[in-house]
């Protein structure tokens, strides 16, 4: 059974959509629209859509890649008229617009999956299946500078992509934010930090960059009995972890020694395997199966809803109102 798909934006991420859904098995893509006509003069006439209303009457899925402001409306239309939706993060302008997203779903019962692709990154795929409990995250997202973006805040540009991932991480209610953030170059805020603390005693510190002379995407997570760095740059995963009485060792752990005060402790250092996928093609490989099956979608509205919510703090911690 094949799903039609149409895809609402094609600019630089809309292009890469494109490119994906026509390697995934059981998508069909029926057509593009871009309301800006010369981004979708190069391709083959019957991807070529010259209204939105057209798109969705041709397709059974929306993929929603065209600029934030435009995600509500497109969105809004599609849901009323019984469509599945993706939409790319953030998912929407404002909390507000979300919300009222969520209330139409509840009256139509559409399944929306929300694009936060690190969820589909190889390092954070590859501590699936750890135990985690994280006490302190130390956070940076440092890229170089992208006029692409700068209509928005570092933060819901980059960060938002850290929020949604620890949120999805830390299972306690917020009880702190506190930011500072600079403008240098746009009109918002381009470099930002932010530390979050929780009423377990978790606490999170965040930074993001949009006008790094390198670019780095690394989460360190520190817990009890173990530090795991996460480096969504390289798709990899390290797990440092203290060896007690008893515990498994696998030989893919590397041991070492300490000696501390109260004696010899051991720690093994290892790191799993990462699997290599391409996550953007993965999280809409994941949005065909939960349709296909009826499932939940891997980042729900609501996850994208908190992540969206949360960024808004952030934000209002630097400029309040």
């Amino acid at each position: 059974m094949s799903l039609k798909i149409g895809i609402f934006g094609h600019g630089h991420l809309g292009k890469i959509h494109r490119k994906c859904i026509k390697e995934i098995e059981g998508l069909e893509l029926v057509g593009i629209y871009d309301p800006d006509p010369s981004a979708t003069a190069d391709l083959p006439n019957h991807l070529q859509v010259s209204d939105s209303a057209e798109l969705l009457a041709r397709a059974d899925l929306i993929d929603i890649v065209s600029p934030t402001p435009t995600h509500a409306s497109i969105a809004t239309l599609a849901m009323q008229m019984k469509k599945h939706v993706f939409i790319e993060k953030p998912v929407t302008a404002t909390p507000e617009e979300a919300h009222e997203l969520l209330a139409i779903q509840k009256v139509h019962h559409n399944i929306i999956q929300i694009g936060h692709v690190e969820r589909f990154n190889p390092a954070f795929l590859a501590i699936a299946d750890i135990d985690l409990d994280p006490r302190f995250l130390e956070v940076h997202r440092l890229a170089n500078f992208n006029p692409r973006g700068t209509d928005v805040s570092v933060v819901l540009d980059l960060m938002i992509h850290d929020l949604d991932i620890i949120l999805k991480l830390v299972d306690s209610e917020i009880t702190s934010i506190r930011a500072n953030g600079v403008a240098l170059v746009s009109p918002s805020a381009d470099i930002v930090n932010a530390r979050i603390e929780w009423a377990n005693g978790c606490v999170a510190n965040v930074t993001a960059s949009r006008i790094s002379l390198k670019n780095m995407r690394k989460m360190r997570i520190f817990q009890p009995n173990a530090y795991i760095a996460l480096d969504f740059l390289e798709r990899n995963a390290q797990i440092i972890r203290l060896i007690e009485d008893g515990d498994a060792i696998t030989s893919d752990d590397n041991i070492m020694e300490l000696e501390t005060p109260t004696g010899t402790k051991k720690i093994a250092i290892s790191m799993p395997e990462s699997v290599q996928v391409n996550a953007i093609k993965l999280e809409l490989e994941k949005f065909r199966d939960c349709i296909l099956n009826d499932t939940q979608p891997a980042v729900s509205l609501k996850e994208g809803i908190k992540a969206l919510e949360l960024a808004y703090e952030i934000n209002n911690q630097i400029n309040p109102t």
